[in-house]
C-alpha cells in the first residue's frame, strides 16, 4: 500500500496470533474506504481467518482479492450475514452509511468492526447504542492513528507506567494529503460527515485515551474550505479545543494540505504534557532526519531520549479485539470509550464556527 495516500494506510506488523486457525472468522464488506486493508491486515496478523469479501463494485472486489487471494467472493451481503461461522464483519462503507451497516450486522448476530468515523449524527449514535444493548454485540472502531501506529501504542505504555505522571494536555496535528482519485462521496459533507467528524475522530479518540477521560466538552471548534471551492460542501481545515472531565485539556488541527514534497501522506505529530515529563510522537516521518516514522521523543526529570520504535512494539489492539469477541470482554477498547469519542466528533462538527 502506498505511503502517499492516507486512504490506503495499511501497515504490516509481525504476526502475533492469539487464536488457532478457524477459531475466529471474519468477513470484509463495503470497501468504500481503503482502510479496510489495514483493518484486515491487523486481524489476520492476530490469527483471524478472512473468509468472505462483498462489495457491489467488482473492481473493488478484484483489488481486494489481489491483496488477500485466500478470500471467497460473496454474491450478496445476505450470503455473508447468514453464514453462522462468521464472528465479525469488518466494513469501510461510506461514512454516513456505516451505522446502518452496523445495525444490520449486529441484528444478524455478529460483532461489527468499522472504519472511523463510525457514524455522522447523534441519531445514528443512539441507534447504535440501542442495538448494542439489544444484541450484546460489539460496535468496534478502527481509530487507526492510535491503534495502528507503534509510536502511539508505545506512548500509551509509557503513560500507563507513570513515566510522565498525570497527563495534563494533548496537542495533535493531523495533516493529510488530498491527492487525486478520491471518490465523489468524499467531498460531500452529508456523506463524509465533515472534517472534524472524519479525520478529527482520530485526534479526539487519542485525547480521551491518553488523558484517561470518560467525558469531555468541546470548548471551541472551527472549520473552513480554504482551497477547494469547486467542492461546495467540502472542508479542508478544522481545529478544536476540548476540556476533559478530569481537567485535562486538548487541542488539535486537521487539514488536507500536505505538500507533495513530503514522502508520506502526512506529518502526523502528537505532543503530550505530563506533570513529570513530556512525550512527542513523529508518527509517519521525522522531517529532515529520518524517513521512517514512529519516532518518540521523551523528556523526564532525569534525561531526554530519542526512541525509534518502528518494528519493536507491534499492534496489540487486534489480538485484544479478537479475544474480546471470543470471551465477551472489553480489553481492546470499551464500548463506552468508542461511542464517547464518536459523540464528541459529531458535537465538534455540529458546533463548529465556519471561517470560510
Amino acid at each position: 500500500m502506498s505511503k502517499k495516500s492516507g486512504m490506503f494506510y495499511a501497515p504490516k506488523g509481525k504476526p502475533d496470533r492469539v487464536c488457532k486457525d478457524g477459531d475466529f472468522v471474519f468477513a470484509a464488506m463495503h470497501l468504500d474506504h481503503g482502510h479496510i486493508y489495514g483493518m484486515s491486515n491487523g486481524l489476520i496478523e492476530a490469527g483471524a481467518q478472512l473468509k468472505w469479501v462483498y462489495d457491489p463494485h467488482p473492481q473493488r472486489v478484484k483489488a481486494f482479492c489481489e491483496q488477500f487471494p485466500q478470500v471467497k467472493v460473496a454474491r450478496s451481503e445476505d450470503e455473508v450475514l447468514s453464514d453462522k461461522s462468521v464472528h465479525m464483519i469488518a466494513g469501510a462503507a461510506v461514512t454516513s452509511e456505516r451505522c446502518a451497516l452496523g445495525l444490520r450486522v449486529m441484528k444478524a448476530g455478529k460483532d461489527y468492526f468499522t472504519d472511523k468515523a463510525p457514524l455522522t449524527t447523534l441519531e445514528q449514535l443512539e441507534q447504535a447504542k440501542a442495538m448494542v444493548k439489544e444484541t450484546g454485540k460489539k460496535y468496534a472502531v478502527y481509530y487507526s492513528e492510535r491503534l495502528h501506529v507503534e509510536s502511539a501504542v508505545f506512548a500509551g505504555q509509557l503513560i500507563e507506567d507513570g513515566v510522565i505522571g498525570r497527563v495534563l494536555q494533548v496537542i495533535g496535528m493531523g495533516p493529510h494529503r488530498l491527492g487525486t482519485g478520491r471518490p465523489d462521496w468524499f467531498f460531500e459533507r452529508e456523506k463524509f460527515g465533515g472534517i472534524l467528524c472524519d479525520i478529527g475522530s482520530h485526534q479526539i479518540e487519542q485525547f480521551m485515551y491518553y488523558t484517561g477521560a470518560k467525558d469531555a466538552k468541546v470548548q471551541l471548534s472551527r472549520i473552513a474550505n480554504y482551497h477547494n471551492k469547486q467542492h461546495a460542501t467540502f472542508e479542508d481545515f478544522g481545529d478544536a479545543s476540548l476540556v476533559a472531565d478530569n481537567g485535562a485539556t486538548g487541542y488539535f488541527r486537521v487539514d488536507w494540505f500536505t505538500p507533495d514534497g513530503l514522502d508520506t501522506w502526512g506529518d502526523g505529530r502528537l505532543f503530550i504534557l505530563g506533570t513529570e515529563g513530556t512525550i512527542e510522537m513523529r508518527k509517519y516521518i521525522d522531517v529532515g532526519r529520518e524517513p521512517d516514522g514512529d519516532q518518540v521523543y521523551l523528556v523526564t526529570g532525569d534525561k531526554a531520549s530519542h526512541i525509534p520504535v518502528k518494528g519493536k512494539v507491534g499492534y496489540p489492539y487486534f489480538g485484544q479485539l479478537i479475544l474480546d469477541c471470543l470471551n465477551r470482554t472489553e480489553n481492546a477498547m470499551t464500548q463506552e470509550h468508542a461511542f464517547k469519542a464518536a459523540e464528541l466528533c459529531v458535537r465538534a462538527q455540529m458546533e463548529a464556527i465556519r471561517i470560510e
